[in-house]
């Protein structure tokens, strides 16, 4: 009795076994099915018909970039501009910071007023001030040795001249125009396509202003940091924008055969705009998931810069990346692609591919039986005869008597 227990038990589990890989399965896969149907066509969102939203959207964007330039402007670091940098051991609490500050500030040197301190971890603090002649740099030592209850001696100065900074931010520019020119002799070279290179241009130009507006308008320090941060960014925002032009050549490029067969792209029932517009609902899902993989690490570098060890080269080198990668993400998809089909569609051959599908369209569309409430009302309903083509013969059935017979 306790083995047919036992065995019946272990049918029951074994059935339930069975079933759950299968509901595993039907919940997978209609995860699944938004994607697929993404990648298939089912399901397709205008990015690329809808392109004059996304260029005033930028337009008002990069307006809003350049304001915040021109008004609040970038705030250099001592690399940059030069000054006097001051280091103290001391216990950091909440109110450290704005102590320090406030004592330098009634020191006695003037023009103190952009002064910036800093805490590095929990047991030091950092201030930058302008450039100080020697009886500056006493009062300012004397003013944080007070602030933070230790000896003058134990602070520590350097002084920071702002050539070095002058020759990085030359060295950076010349680095970021052959960077540009290379990269659209590769992307022209890789696509055979110039509009490409122009297109990724203008992406990367997005990226850049973008990213140099933000900066101002929240007003971090633009240190080396930063600008390691803004060149990495734009080898991030090129390798999205390329994804994105892989599929967009590998959905219209039987399209680019009219340059060598007419007669081939006569058969193609798309535009290239729909072609162009299929490959980014491709490629979105996995656009989006790059992101916000890439996004969370640099997410945490920024939090620890900016919460946990203070503000320094991490703060600085984490907002570059992490307003980079997003917005590098957006030009990707709603910059790059669109102002690329644009150029195309202004090319004579392809304004006479595209006037030939609409033209097939709508001969179709015209051939096509139309049925309306009119007509079923005058012809009435049909016979089931009529359109099965004859009646139905079905063998005739027997009652019991004459079965039994």
């Amino acid at each position: 009795m306790a083995d047919d227990m036992n065995a019946r038990t272990s049918s029951v589990a074994t059935n339930v076994a069975t079933k759950r890989p299968s509901d595993g399965a039907t919940s997978k896969k209609r995860k699944h099915n938004f994607t697929h149907a993404l990648y298939t066509g089912e399901i397709s969102y205008g990015f690329i018909q809808r392109r004059k939203i996304w260029y005033t959207i930028t337009a008002a964007v990069i307006i809003i970039s350049f304001i915040g330039l021109l008004i609040r402007g970038l705030n250099l670091g001592i690399e940059f501009k030069g000054g006097v940098q001051f280091r103290a051991p001391a216990h950091v609490a909440t109110s450290t910071i704005d102590e320090v500050r406030k004592s330098v500030l009634s020191s006695g040197a003037p023009d103190m007023d952009a002064t910036e301190v800093v805490s590095l971890g929990s047991d030091a603090v950092q201030v930058q001030t302008r450039a100080l002649n020697s009886d500056e740099t006493t009062k300012v030592q004397e003013a944080i040795a007070k602030a933070t209850g230790t000896k003058t001696s134990s602070v520590a100065y350097s002084k920071v001249g702002s050539q070095w900074g002058e020759q990085i931010t030359g060295k950076a520019i010349k680095a970021l125009v052959v960077f540009l020119v290379l990269v659209m002799l590769q992307i022209w070279a890789y696509f055979r396509h110039w509009k490409m290179s122009i297109a990724a241009l203008v992406a990367l130009l997005h990226d850049l202003i973008v990213t140099i507006g933000i900066y101002a308008l929240v007003g971090f320090t633009v240190s080396p940091s930063t600008v390691i941060g803004v060149l990495t960014i734009l080898g991030y925002s090129l390798y999205d924008t390329v994804v994105v032009f892989d599929k967009v050549r590998e959905n219209v490029q039987d399209i680019d055969k009219v340059r060598e067969n007419v007669q081939d792209i006569d058969k193609r029932d798309y535009t290239f705009a729909e072609g162009a517009n299929r490959a980014v609902n491709q490629v979105l899902v996995r656009s989006i998931n790059t992101t916000i993989v890439g996004v969370l690490p640099v997410a945490a570098l920024l939090f620890a810069g900016a919460f946990v060890l203070g503000s320094g080269p991490l703060e600085d080198l984490g907002l570059a990346l992490f307003v980079g990668m997003i917005v590098g993400a957006y030009s990707s998809i709603f910059i790059a692609t669109p102002v690329f089909t644009q150029l195309r569609e202004h090319e004579p051959a392809m304004k006479e591919h595209t006037a030939r599908v609409l033209r097939r369209r709508e001969r179709a569309a015209q051939k096509a039986p139309q049925v309306t409430a009119e007509t079923v009302a005058a012809e009435g309903p049909r016979d089931v005869t009529t359109i099965t083509g004859g009646d139905r013969h079905q063998p005739r059935r027997f009652t019991r008597a004459e079965r039994k017979k």
